[in-house]
């Protein structure tokens, strides 16, 4: 009888693309929901590139996006657009699944950084699609969410934000604000419950500067971070080039 198990446990790790928990339970890669914890144990045996991959907008992805992020009047096509998933710590040090839509001009990138900043333990509390807060950046910002797609424009302004093209991502966007100055110079940011974290000099949880990993990761890949910006900082904000071409 102890012969069969075994055998059966060697035929189920042969044919089931999923690893096995702590606890014994079969924890399948693909089935994993956004925001679900994973055991680094796991993450080890399964193999660390199973849990960082991309795909393009499959059908059943777009009909969640599709009013939401990806609005009526969007000028990206799906094409152009990579579904990632990825891992990382939250703030309690648990390993969760993060997901990121993006442009797939800067998906092998984005992969490249959030890999790394799994393997050194940077802590990025949640990585959400915008969707799950109905595309809105505010609510998703103060949320502490980490997100990239979402075509809109920059807040304040009438302009296109890159974040409509998938070419800019917030990290930890509510202890790192966007910086804003008025036309009477009146001082907010976005989000607005971010606003205790304006002031740089004191000493804030997850703050991100000039010798913060992420900040490093994503400059050695060539983006821009917002923190550099003199008159309008934005502390949360990466992007790469200008807005694409549409096809």
């Amino acid at each position: 009888m102890k012969k069969i198990c075994v055998f059966l446990l060697v035929l189920v790790l042969a044919v089931c693309p999923a690893g096995f928990s702590a606890s014994g339970a079969i924890v399948s890669v693909s089935g994993l929901k956004p925001g679900a914890s994973v055991e680094r144990e796991t993450v080890e045996r399964m193999g660390i590139n199973n849990y960082f991959t991309q795909t393009a907008i499959s059908n059943k992805l777009f009909q969640r996006i599709y009013k939401k992020s990806y609005k009526e009047d969007c000028t990206v096509s799906k094409g152009e657009l990579r579904y990632l998933r990825v891992l990382h710590y939250d703030f309690s040090g648990n390993v969760r699944v993060g997901e990121i839509i993006c442009n797939k001009s800067i998906s092998d990138d984005l992969l490249y950084i959030f890999k790394k900043l799994y393997q050194e333990k940077y802590p990025i509390e949640k990585i959400l699609l915008v969707d799950d807060y109905g595309a809105d950046d505010e609510a998703s910002s103060g949320d502490n969410n980490t997100s990239c797609f979402n075509y809109r424009k920059v807040p304040g302004a009438e302009s296109m934000s890159l974040h409509a093209y998938g070419m800019a991502i917030d990290i930890n966007p509510l202890y790192n604000p966007y910086i804003m100055k008025d036309a009477s110079g009146t001082i907010s940011c976005s989000p607005a419950k971010g606003s205790k974290y304006m002031d740089r000099s004191q000493e804030i949880p997850h703050k991100m500067d000039a010798n913060d990993l992420c900040v490093k990761l994503f400059k050695d890949a060539g983006f821009t971070w917002g923190g550099d910006w003199q008159n309008e900082p934005d502390y949360m904000h990466f992007s790469r080039g200008s807005r694409p071409a549409a096809n």
